[in-house]
This record gives C-alpha cells, sequence and structure tokens, in this order.
C-alpha cells in the first residue's frame, strides 16, 4: 500500500511527510486551500513550500498532521523516528511563544528572514503536538 505524502486531513487541515522512505520522494503542484504546496520527504529530511516559498524543514524526517498557520498562530502534530530539528517560516523579528505536547517550553525571537528553529524529542513514531503563538 502506497502512503501519500501531502494529503488533506478530514477536519480541512494539511498533513504531508514521511520518514520512513529510504529514499527522497516528493509531490508538486498539490492544491490545497486555493495555493500549491511541493512537498519532499524521506528519513534525512521533510521540507514543505507553498507557492515557491519555504514554509517548513526538518532534520531527520517527519511526518506532520494538522498542520494550520493562522495569522496569530502555527499548529500542527509530529512524528519522527527519533530527534528532529523543525525550522518554520515565520514573520520576522517577532516573538513566539513554543508549546510542545501542552507544555510552555519557552519564547524565541524569529530572526531577520523570519526562520525559527525548535527541536523535539521523540521516540519512533511518537507523535508530538505543537503550537506556535505570536506574542502581542
Amino acid at each position: 500500500m502506497d502512503k501519500e505524502l501531502i494529503w488533506k486531513e478530514e477536519d480541512g487541515t494539511l498533513g504531508f511527510g514521511d520518514y520512513t522512505l529510504a529514499e527522497k520522494s516528493k509531490v508538486n503542484d498539490f492544491e490545497f486551500d486555493g495555493d500549491l504546496y511541493k512537498v519532499k520527504t524521506f528519513c534525512e529530511m521533510t521540507k514543505l513550500e507553498r507557492n515557491g516559498m519555504f514554509v517548513y524543514e526538518s532534520v531527520p524526517g517527519t511526518a506532520v498532521g494538522h498542520f494550520q498557520v493562522s495569522e496569530k498562530a502555527v499548529v500542527f502534530d509530529v512524528a519522527s523516528g527519533e530527534d528532529a530539528q523543525i525550522t518554520l517560516e515565520l514573520e520576522p523579528e517577532k516573538e513566539y511563544k513554543i508549546f510542545i505536547d501542552e507544555t510552555n517550553v519557552g519564547k524565541m525571537k524569529t530572526n531577520l528572514g523570519g526562520k525559527l528553529v525548535l527541536s523535539i524529542e521523540k521516540k519512533d513514531g511518537e507523535r508530538s503536538a505543537v503550537r506556535v503563538v505570536k506574542c502581542v
């Protein structure tokens, strides 16, 4: 049975990635809510772009579910075979509160390019709920 690399969740959010793949796989031009998404994923890396712009990257690869971006927050759940470093594209030079499994792990400020990097500690296949909320 083939796994999808990017999909629409039943709740209307986006899912993408497969950290179990040995070789890099990708899907171009996946239409979702009027935007075109591109995903590249395998055991070493998962990357998501929207309309040609960077959105998400993890090293090593991850499987992301219920990915939702609003003006105030990015919310998703993530699974990986091992600890993962995740980079998100957000607003430049803004401060965000990071929640992992409902635990406030602190505040982080994005750089000039809007990148925010966080780490997830996981055992194989366990899912973490991640919420990145813009501070007012």
